[in-house]
Protein backbone atom coordinates (compact mmCIF):
# COMPACT_ATOMS: atom_id res chain seq x y z
CA UNK A 1 0.00 0.00 0.00
CA UNK A 2 1.41 3.54 -0.94
CA UNK A 3 2.16 6.02 1.64
CA UNK A 4 -0.68 8.23 0.19
CA UNK A 5 -3.29 5.64 0.08
CA UNK A 6 -2.57 4.77 3.60
CA UNK A 7 -2.74 8.44 4.53
CA UNK A 8 -6.33 8.73 3.27
CA UNK A 9 -7.21 6.32 5.15
CA UNK A 10 -6.34 7.28 8.29
CA UNK A 11 -7.73 10.54 7.29
CA UNK A 12 -11.23 9.62 6.50
CA UNK A 13 -11.28 8.11 9.78
CA UNK A 14 -13.76 5.76 11.16
CA UNK A 15 -12.40 2.62 12.58
CA UNK A 16 -9.49 0.43 10.80
CA UNK A 17 -9.50 -3.22 11.44
CA UNK A 18 -7.83 -4.24 7.98
CA UNK A 19 -4.63 -6.13 8.10
CA UNK A 20 -3.04 -4.69 4.76
CA UNK A 21 -3.17 -1.17 6.79
CA UNK A 22 -1.21 -2.70 10.00
CA UNK A 23 1.23 -4.22 7.19
CA UNK A 24 1.70 -0.95 5.12
CA UNK A 25 2.10 0.94 8.77
CA UNK A 26 4.55 -1.23 10.41
CA UNK A 27 6.46 -0.86 7.22
CA UNK A 28 6.57 2.80 7.65
CA UNK A 29 7.40 2.74 11.34
CA UNK A 30 10.60 0.94 10.66
CA UNK A 31 11.44 3.37 8.10
CA UNK A 32 10.60 5.82 10.84
CA UNK A 33 12.87 4.15 13.57
CA UNK A 34 16.07 4.38 11.39
CA UNK A 35 15.63 8.26 11.00
CA UNK A 36 14.86 8.49 14.88
CA UNK A 37 17.65 6.67 15.50
CA UNK A 38 19.63 8.97 13.56
CA UNK A 39 17.98 12.16 15.33
CA UNK A 40 18.16 10.89 18.89
CA UNK A 41 21.66 8.83 19.18
CA UNK A 42 24.01 10.40 16.62
CA UNK A 43 25.76 14.39 17.45
CA UNK A 44 24.53 16.79 15.31
CA UNK A 45 26.75 19.87 15.04
CA UNK A 46 23.56 22.36 14.36
CA UNK A 47 20.14 22.83 15.18
CA UNK A 48 19.36 22.76 11.26
CA UNK A 49 21.19 18.98 11.28
CA UNK A 50 18.18 18.45 13.77
CA UNK A 51 15.56 20.25 11.43
CA UNK A 52 16.48 18.27 8.57
CA UNK A 53 15.67 15.29 9.72
CA UNK A 54 12.48 16.09 10.83
CA UNK A 55 12.25 17.06 7.96
CA UNK A 56 13.00 13.59 6.20
CA UNK A 57 10.54 11.98 9.14
CA UNK A 58 7.58 13.84 8.36
CA UNK A 59 8.53 14.03 4.18
CA UNK A 60 7.92 17.37 3.81
CA UNK A 61 9.63 20.54 3.80
CA UNK A 62 10.60 22.00 7.46
CA UNK A 63 11.06 25.91 8.36
CA UNK A 64 14.54 27.02 9.94
CA UNK A 65 12.90 28.44 12.67
CA UNK A 66 11.21 24.95 13.84
CA UNK A 67 13.69 23.93 16.74
CA UNK A 68 13.66 20.48 17.93
CA UNK A 69 15.18 19.85 21.18
CA UNK A 70 16.20 15.66 21.26
CA UNK A 71 15.33 12.85 22.32
CA UNK A 72 12.00 13.45 20.15
CA UNK A 73 9.54 10.28 19.52
CA UNK A 74 7.23 9.76 16.62
CA UNK A 75 5.86 6.10 15.67
CA UNK A 76 4.64 6.84 12.09
CA UNK A 77 5.89 10.15 11.45
CA UNK A 78 4.26 10.82 7.75
CA UNK A 79 0.90 12.66 9.51
CA UNK A 80 2.36 15.95 10.97
CA UNK A 81 2.63 19.26 9.54
CA UNK A 82 4.09 21.95 11.39
CA UNK A 83 4.49 25.71 10.81
CA UNK A 84 7.04 28.03 11.61
CA UNK A 85 8.82 29.00 14.91
CA UNK A 86 7.82 25.98 16.85
CA UNK A 87 9.55 24.99 19.67
CA UNK A 88 9.38 20.94 20.66
CA UNK A 89 11.18 20.60 23.71
CA UNK A 90 12.82 17.45 24.49
CA UNK A 91 11.27 13.60 25.41
CA UNK A 92 8.42 14.52 23.53
CA UNK A 93 6.08 11.77 21.53
CA UNK A 94 3.66 11.97 18.87
CA UNK A 95 1.51 9.13 17.67
CA UNK A 96 0.54 10.71 14.56
CA UNK A 97 -1.30 8.30 12.62
CA UNK A 98 -4.60 10.29 12.34
CA UNK A 99 -2.92 13.10 11.86
CA UNK A 100 -1.26 16.13 13.72
CA UNK A 101 -1.26 19.80 12.48
CA UNK A 102 0.75 22.42 14.34
CA UNK A 103 0.17 25.89 13.53
CA UNK A 104 2.80 29.26 13.74
CA UNK A 105 4.59 30.09 17.10
CA UNK A 106 3.48 27.12 19.30
CA UNK A 107 6.05 26.21 22.40
CA UNK A 108 5.62 22.95 23.31
CA UNK A 109 7.19 21.68 26.63
CA UNK A 110 9.03 18.06 27.87
CA UNK A 111 7.46 15.04 27.92
CA UNK A 112 4.19 16.33 25.78
CA UNK A 113 2.61 12.97 24.34
CA UNK A 114 -0.12 13.92 21.02
CA UNK A 115 -2.04 10.59 20.66
CA UNK A 116 -4.26 10.33 17.30
CA UNK A 117 -5.00 6.71 17.30
CA UNK A 118 -7.37 5.34 20.47
CA UNK A 119 -9.30 1.55 20.18
CA UNK A 120 -12.30 0.29 19.54
CA UNK A 121 -14.53 -0.26 23.05
CA UNK A 122 -16.10 -3.68 21.41
CA UNK A 123 -13.12 -5.92 22.92
CA UNK A 124 -13.74 -8.46 20.08
CA UNK A 125 -12.78 -6.48 17.18
CA UNK A 126 -10.42 -3.78 19.08
CA UNK A 127 -9.68 -1.69 15.93
CA UNK A 128 -7.53 1.44 15.60
CA UNK A 129 -9.58 4.62 15.77
CA UNK A 130 -7.91 7.85 14.34
CA UNK A 131 -8.77 11.44 14.27
CA UNK A 132 -6.67 14.44 14.39
CA UNK A 133 -5.38 16.76 16.79
CA UNK A 134 -5.01 20.73 15.64
CA UNK A 135 -2.66 23.29 17.62
CA UNK A 136 -3.43 26.69 16.60
CA UNK A 137 -0.99 29.44 16.44
CA UNK A 138 0.91 30.66 19.58
CA UNK A 139 -0.49 27.90 21.67
CA UNK A 140 1.72 27.24 24.90
CA UNK A 141 1.67 23.35 25.73
CA UNK A 142 3.08 22.93 29.00
CA UNK A 143 5.37 19.66 30.09
CA UNK A 144 3.73 16.08 30.71
CA UNK A 145 0.49 17.24 28.96
CA UNK A 146 -1.17 14.80 27.16
CA UNK A 147 -3.44 15.67 24.43
CA UNK A 148 -6.02 12.99 22.82
CA UNK A 149 -7.04 12.40 19.61
CA UNK A 150 -9.50 14.43 17.92
CA UNK A 151 -8.59 17.41 19.95
CA UNK A 152 -8.40 21.20 18.99
CA UNK A 153 -6.32 23.76 20.80
CA UNK A 154 -7.42 27.29 20.17
CA UNK A 155 -5.19 29.91 18.98
CA UNK A 156 -3.48 31.69 21.84
CA UNK A 157 -4.39 29.08 24.52
CA UNK A 158 -2.22 27.38 27.53
CA UNK A 159 -2.44 24.01 28.51
CA UNK A 160 -0.62 23.65 31.91
CA UNK A 161 1.80 20.94 32.41
CA UNK A 162 0.34 17.59 33.01
CA UNK A 163 -2.98 18.42 32.07
CA UNK A 164 -5.00 15.51 29.95
CA UNK A 165 -6.80 17.05 27.10
CA UNK A 166 -9.60 14.95 26.05
CA UNK A 167 -11.81 18.36 23.99
CA UNK A 168 -11.44 21.15 22.02
CA UNK A 169 -9.85 24.28 24.07
CA UNK A 170 -11.46 27.65 22.84
CA UNK A 171 -8.91 30.27 21.84
CA UNK A 172 -7.11 32.37 24.58
CA UNK A 173 -8.15 30.51 27.73
CA UNK A 174 -5.47 28.15 30.45
CA UNK A 175 -6.93 24.79 30.68
CA UNK A 176 -5.54 22.54 33.15
CA UNK A 177 -6.42 18.72 35.28
CA UNK A 178 -7.62 15.92 34.62
CA UNK A 179 -9.36 15.62 32.70
CA UNK A 180 -8.15 19.51 31.34
CA UNK A 181 -10.97 22.05 31.58
CA UNK A 182 -11.37 25.88 31.38
CA UNK A 183 -8.82 27.25 34.73
CA UNK A 184 -9.41 31.12 33.26
CA UNK A 185 -9.50 33.27 29.95
CA UNK A 186 -6.33 35.13 28.63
Amino acid sequence: MELHELLNRFNRGGAINDPEIYVAMRKYIAENRRLLFDMNHNWHESESEITELFSKIIGKPVDPSVRITTPFYTDFGKNITVGKNIYINSDCKFQDQGGIVIGDDVLIGHNVVLATLDHEIDPDTRGLVPAPIRIENKVWIGSGAIITKGVTIGEGSIVAAGAVVTKDVPARVIVGGVPAKVIKQI
